[in-house]
């Protein structure tokens, strides 16, 4: 996809990483876990640790705010990481083959993408948040074979879309896709399409109705 599109830059998700060492500590005998403090693996679950609570503090903050903060707080963490990672792998701390090393090998090969986070305030360590949203779409892939056509499965993609990210803006989907479907009749003899901006799930201009009460207000 990013040889297509040089526009598209990458992210990658730290909590896929973290799980070649989770892994590799599960494989360990249950009488001799007591001894994995002193493993590569364990340490490398600790400073991975220690960089999502470090950046978990920010997540508070304006996306301007937490891009400062990140240079501050969480890149030396985050250099700190990869400078132990090549000395495992230099030094041949561990055999190659396991659970451990492949994950050491993961983030060295993939180093650039598993720091691109550092140049952003709003782009996350990991995209934890993106499945959970296709959960429900996995639970319901039988009902999917349903559509048959290109042009369904294109237009279901739009909707689902849709829905998702009005979700994760707050909205409540049934009431959004209402206000947004009763506003686009308004404007189909539009040429300037500038009113789509206050029609996006993070528009300002979204009505109140549109939006989902929070638990506490029931």
């Amino acid at each position: 996809m990013d040889r297509e599109n040089p526009d598209i830059t990458f992210a990658f998700c730290h909590a896929h990483a973290r799980r070649y060492f989770a892994e590799a500590l599960k494989a360990i005998p249950k009488e001799q876990r007591d001894k994995t403090k002193g493993t590569v693996a364990h340490e490398a679950l600790e400073r991975i640790a220690g960089i999502y609570h470090m950046d978990n503090q920010l997540a508070e903050l304006s996306a301007e705010e937490r891009y400062r903060k990140r240079q501050l707080l969480v890149r030396p963490l985050v250099e700190t990481l990869f400078s132990w990672l090549k000395k495992v792998r230099d030094e041949k701390m561990v055999p190659e083959g396991g659970k451990t090393m492949k994950g050491v090998n993961y983030y060295l090969n993939h180093e650039k993408q598993f720091c691109e986070f550092l140049n952003h305030g709003n782009v996350p360590l990991d995209n934890n948040a993106t499945e959970s949203a296709l959960r429900n779409f996995c639970m319901h892939k039988h009902t999917w074979r349903l559509i048959d056509t290109i042009n369904g499965e294109k237009a279901s993609a739009l909707v689902y879309s849709i829905v998702e990210t009005a979700k994760a803006n707050g909205l409540n989907p049934f009431r959004y896709l209402e206000f947004l479907l009763t506003e686009m009749m308004e404007h189909e003899e539009d040429t300037d399409y500038c009113f789509i901006d206050d029609l996006l799930p993070w528009s300002d201009s979204i009505p109140d109705i549109c939006k989902m009460k929070n638990k506490k207000e029931h």
